[in-house]
């Protein structure tokens, strides 16, 4: 299991990549009253100062954004898992993996329904109590598109990237969840890491499928069947709330392993004790595709 190098990297210009660290602690599930704990190490970004690119024929025209108001910008939802953001573009491919680009905004960040389009909500800084992280869809000239963990399931929204307060990296994971199979595959630079039988969402209450990501990394205070909990960006397409919750679907553990192979559960995966410890040290945004 990897322990030093958890796959994400950081993006220092052309040509200049750096590995960094991520750690995960404990904390508990804001739902149960308590706040969630993620540890992240950054490293230094920087490096000094770069002078301005010459005007050139060939520079690519970036496409300003809308302007938007502090008043404007409060009246937006903000993009979490408790939010519903209809006017969000669809996901362009719901079961395609990505290059594994990564955004976590240091300051709020206005979410556009695409280039020079009309704002649609707020990227948050953290979210569950963890730094928010969300994956690249696609990018475009001072634009990235990102998955949203909002419903309705499979949106994405446009960030602004010219002069953002953004920390843009890479993570090398990729979780595959085969429903049929009832399998969890965990990858890493295309490497098997590990594989097991899993519980599904039962026929009334089906785990959703499509690309997703790992939302955030959560403890409950006094645990009743998992140690640990990772809410993914998706939800539950039958029930609207759980648990005093917005109906998130996650992956956690089961203290009973005749689950595993059946189709039980309200939505999440249920996995065994050694695949939840893996899952819980790979770097949060990265990409889930169920299937």
């Amino acid at each position: 299991m990897p322990q030093a190098d958890d796959g994400r990297r950081t993006r220092r210009g052309p040509g200049r990549v750096r590995r960094i660290g991520l750690k995960a602690a404990a904390g508990a599930i804001p739902a149960a009253a308590a706040a969630a704990l993620v540890a992240v190490s950054l490293s230094g970004c920087g490096g000094g100062s770069q002078a301005p690119a010459a005007q050139s024929a060939t520079q690519q025209y970036v496409v300003p954004p809308v302007s938007v108001s502090a008043a404007q910008a409060g009246k937006l939802p903000q993009a979490t898992t408790y939010a519903t953001i209809p006017a969000a573009p669809a996901d362009p491919a719901r079961f395609a993996t990505t290059n594994g680009l990564v955004v976590h905004p240091l300051a709020a960040q206005i979410v556009y329904a695409g280039p020079g389009k009309a704002p649609i909500a707020v990227l948050p800084a953290t979210e569950l109590g963890a730094p928010t992280w969300v994956p690249v869809v696609r990018t475009g000239a001072g634009w990235d598109q990102v998955l949203l963990p909002s419903r309705p399931d499979h949106i994405t929204g446009w960030i602004y990237t010219a002069g953002a307060k953004l920390d843009t990296r890479h993570t090398s994971y990729l979780l595959r969840v085969n429903l049929a199979a009832h399998r969890l595959s965990v990858y890493n630079d295309g490497k098997l890491l590990g594989a097991w039988t899993v519980a599904i969402g039962a026929p009334g209450t089906p785990t959703p499928t499509g690309r997703t990501f790992l939302l955030a990394l959560l403890a409950p205070p006094d645990p009743t069947y998992s140690p640990l909990i990772v809410p993914l960006g998706t939800h539950s397409n039958a029930l609207s709330t759980y648990g005093g919750g917005p109906g998130t679907v996650g992956i956690h553990g089961w203290p009973d392993s005749s689950v595993f192979g059946q189709s039980v559960s309200n939505g999440c995966v249920r996995v065994p004790a050694t695949a939840l410890q893996l899952v819980s040290t790979i770097p949060l945004g990265s990409l889930v595709v169920i299937s």
